[in-house]
C-alpha cells in the first residue's frame, strides 16, 4: 500500500487515547494508521509532535458575505490565513455579513466564494430574520450550511429575532439543530437608558448583566423543549446559566468561549479597554471560575473563539459606541495549548471540545477525529514550545490581537488539510485550497 502523505513517529491523538503511530493519507482521507507503513510520496516526520485531529473552530465572523468583506478589517482569505496559521483547519462564518447570508442567493454566492480564496475548510450559517422563517428548513439543508444562527439580542441588520412567538417559528422550521445568541433584547433596551455616553467601559458588563445572558437563555431552553427541537446556546458566559442548563442536555448543547476561560473583569477593561468589549461581556471571577467547572462536568460540548475582528478607528469610540468583538482564531489553539500546560484540562479534553464535540453537535462529515476513512485533517503541535503571541504574527487585516505578549508553552507546528500541508513552521504553504463543508441534514 503506498500514499499520498505519511505522518511518522508522532504522538497520535485518537478517539481512544494516545498512541505512538504512523498515518497514512490517500486521495485526502486516512487510509491507514499504524506502523511500518508503505511508501508515500510525501513524508513529514513529527517525531516529538503530538498529531491532533484537525481543530475546529464554530465561531467566527469574517465579515466576508461573497463581496469582499471589509478592507482593512477581514475577508475570506486573511481571515482563514489566520485560522491555519493558528492549527485550525475547519471555521464556521456567521450570517452576518455584507450581504447577510439569509436568503438563497447570497447562501449561495458565499458557499461559490469559498473555493479558490479560503486556507482551510469552510461551513457557513444561515441567518434567520422574520422574513425568512418559512425557508429556514429548506435552507439549512443548502450544501456548505452548518446550521441556523438566531439573534435573540444584540444582532446586526435584520437579524434580530427576539419575540417568542417568532423564536418558536424558527424551532418549528426545519430539524437540525438551531444555534443561538441569547441575550434578552427586551432587558438590554430597557437597561440602557441607565447609562451614558462616554461611560466606563466596564459599564458594558453591567449593561449587558448576567440576567441579561441567563433570562435569554431560560426562554430558549423553554421553547426547546417546548417544540422538540435542539439548540446550541452560544458563549455561555454565566454560572446562573451553567448550572441551569444541566437539566436541559436532551436538546440543548453548549458552546463556551476562550474569551470566558482565560479573561475576567474589572481587569480586561483596565488593560485593555475598548478593545475587551465584546457580547456577551467578559465577566467576573466568579462566572470565569464556573466556566471551567462546567468544562471539567463535561456540561460545555464546544469551544470557540467568536472571531470578531473591527478597525482600531471602531474600537477606540467611546462607550457604547465602540464596537464590540474580539480577534480570536488565529489565537485560539495557542492558548488552549496553553491552558494544557497549566493543567486545567487534559488534552484529550481540549480534543474533545475543539474537534470532536463540533463534528458532533453540527454534524459535520468525516471531521473531528483522526479514524480510518475520515477527511485527513490535522493540527500538529508541540507541547513543549514556549512562543509569546506577537501582533506582528496575527494574519487579521485589522491588525490587532487581545492576546498580545501573552506567552504560551505549546504551539502548532503544522496545518493539514484533507491530506495537504497548508502551514509548516509558520509559513504557510500553496495556494488556498479550502472548500465547502459538508453536513449531516
Amino acid at each position: 500500500m503506498s500514499f499520498d502523505l505519511l505522518l511518522q513517529n508522532g504522538t497520535v491523538v485518537l478517539p481512544w487515547g494516545e498512541v505512538q503511530a504512523d498515518i497514512g493519507v490517500r486521495d485526502g482521507h486516512i487510509a491507514a494508521i499504524g506502523k511500518n507503513l508503505g511508501p508515500a510520496a510525501q513524508v513529514f516526520d513529527v517525531a516529538n509532535l503530538h498529531v491532533l485531529p484537525g481543530v475546529i473552530d464554530p465561531h467566527v465572523h469574517f465579515r466576508d458575505g461573497g463581496m469582499g468583506g471589509i478592507a482593512g478589517v477581514e475577508d475570506m482569505r486573511s481571515g482563514t490565513l489566520g485560522a491555519v496559521l493558528g492549527g485550525v483547519t475547519c471555521v464556521f462564518d456567521m450570517p452576518n455579513t455584507n450581504p447577510a447570508a439569509t436568503d438563497v442567493e447570497n447562501l449561495t454566492r458565499k458557499h461559490d466564494y469559498i473555493a479558490g480564496r479560503a486556507y482551510c475548510d469552510v461551513g457557513i450559517y444561515v441567518g434567520a430574520n422574520k422574513e425568512n422563517i418559512e425557508q429556514l428548513g429548506m435552507m439549512e439543508s443548502m450544501p456548505g450550511v452548518c446550521g441556523i444562527k438566531v439573534f435573540a439580542g444584540s444582532s446586526t441588520g435584520n437579524l434580530l429575532v427576539e419575540d417568542d412567538a417568532s423564536i418558536e417559528r424558527v424551532l418549528r422550521s426545519g430539524r437540525r439543530r438551531v444555534s443561538f445568541h441569547s441575550e434578552d433584547e427586551y432587558r438590554l433596551v430597557e437597561r440602557k437608558s441607565r447609562f451614558t455616553c462616554g461611560d466606563p467601559y466596564s459599564s458594558h458588563a453591567l449593561w449587558r448583566d448576567p440576567e441579561c445572558a441567563f433570562l435569554g437563555t431560560r426562554r430558549v431552553a423553554a421553547l426547546a423543549r417546548k417544540t422538540g427541537r435542539p439548540v446550541h446556546i452560544l458563549h455561555v458566559s454565566t454560572e446562573e446559566e451553567f448550572a441551569y442548563l444541566k437539566d436541559y442536555r436532551a436538546l440543548v448543547t453548549t458552546e463556551v468561549l476562550l474569551n470566558h476561560l482565560v479573561q475576567s473583569a474589572p481587569d480586561i477593561y483596565d488593560r485593555l479597554g475598548p478593545y475587551g468589549v465584546m457580547n456577551p461581556p467578559v465577566r467576573d471571577e466568579r462566572h470565569r471560575l464556573a466556566a471551567w467547572a462546567a468544562v471539567a462536568d463535561g456540561t460545555v460540548d464546544t469551544l470557540a473563539s467568536d472571531h470578531a475582528p473591527h478597525s482600531k478607528a471602531a474600537k477606540e469610540k467611546p462607550w457604547p459606541d465602540c464596537a464590540s468583538g474580539m480577534t480570536g482564531v488565529q489565537t485560539l489553539l495557542p492558548m488552549m495549548l496553553e491552558q494544557v500546560a497549566q493543567g486545567r484540562l487534559s488534552l484529550l479534553r481540549l480534543v474533545d471540545l475543539m474537534c470532536a464535540g463540533p463534528a458532533r453537535v453540527y454534524g459535520a462529515v468525516n471531521k473531528g477525529r483522526i479514524a480510518a476513512g475520515y477527511d485527513a485533517d490535522f493540527s500538529i503541535v508541540d507541547l513543549r514550545a514556549a512562543r509569546r503571541i506577537e501582533k506582528s504574527w496575527i494574519a487579521s487585516q485589522c491588525g490587532w490581537t487581545p492576546f498580545e505578549g501573552v506567552s504560551c508553552t505549546g504551539w502548532p507546528v503544522a496545518s493539514v488539510v484533507r491530506g495537504q500541508i497548508v502551514m509548516r513552521e509558520g509559513a504557510v504553504e500553496g495556494e488556498p485550497l479550502g472548500r465547502a463543508m459538508s453536513f449531516r441534514s
